[in-house]
């Protein structure tokens, strides 16, 4: 194996924590969890008391410093205060809070001048393989469309903005629809997983998105729909909420550990 690789984790939730303990465990070869950015020492504590080998408590910039890889697992509106110094200072950004890269599209370009890499998960979105695959031809057209219980949207400000009562519905509303552009700027907290397969593919002007409340689920479901000059194909992916948090799905943090184990295989599979 190659050198080992310090990683710092910035946020202590439902992902951070599992991937922490993965790291702890030894389930992550060629990485060692180095420190650990939480909102207070508290935090820190809390998870560090499921680790056998503590974690420093640093601040994003000590994790700049001090770390090759960060991982982000942040509310949205802390996520420039971590990326610039980590950008800066030339290392890897993994990115769970990719619609803040549809909001300052200026840092994908301020990491290459800085020699920096970001890297985003697969996370919730099944076949960006084939889209990365797709997007090397022609592809004329990418549409997401997600649906999500009415619980998971009855709260949302747009809702009021646009007039829309979801209270009683017996049949699937779609509540909106246009460019992930567009509809970032609606539903900011929803729409990492379009941000992704736009970023993978054709863009975040060119790829539609459609966002329905269902009341006859009890989970989030992403159905992509994708027609190019090499091929023509559909995904769907139904997540599991973590039981830590169920606003966060099962399968991300395990994205994040299959990402840094990919790092240092012998045999990798997959583009």
């Amino acid at each position: 194996m190659g050198n080992i690789q310090n990683i710092g984790i910035a946020g202590t939730g439902a992902i951070g924590a599992k991937v922490a303990r993965a790291l702890d465990q030894g389930d992550i070869p060629g990485f060692h969890l180095a420190g650990v950015a939480a909102s207070s020492q508290a935090r820190s504590d809390e998870l560090n008391a499921t680790l056998s080998k503590p974690a420093p408590f640093m601040s994003f910039g000590d994790l700049a410093r001090e770390c090759d890889w960060i991982l982000e697992c942040l509310p949205p509106a802390q996520f420039v205060d971590l990326a610039r110094p980590v950008l800066s200072a030339g290392k890897t950004l993994i990115v769970l809070s990719c619609s803040q890269l549809l909001e300052h599209p200026n840092l994908i370009s301020y990491a290459q001048e800085q020699g920096a890499r970001i890297v985003v998960p697969s996370g919730a979105m099944l076949g960006l393989d084939a889209l990365k695959a797709a997007a090397v031809g022609e592809i004329q057209s990418v549409v997401i469309e997600t649906r999500k219980p009415v619980a998971g949207l009855i709260k949302a400000p747009y809702l009021a903005k646009a007039g829309i009562d979801l209270a009683g519905i017996t049949e699937a509303v779609r509540v909106i629809e246009g460019s992930v552009t567009e509809v970032a700027r609606e539903f900011p907290a929803n729409v990492n997983v379009a941000a992704a397969l736009s970023l993978a593919g054709i863009g975040p002007d060119r790829t539609r998105m459609e966002v329905w409340a269902d009341s006859t689920l009890e989970r989030n479901t992403h159905t992509v729909r994708v027609t190019s000059d090499s091929s023509d194909f559909t995904v769907a992916i139904q997540g599991r909420p973590s039981l830590d948090n169920p606003a966060t799905g099962l399968i991300t943090p395990l994205s994040v550990i299959a990402l840094l184990r990919n790092q240092s295989a012998t045999l990798q599979v997959g583009t």
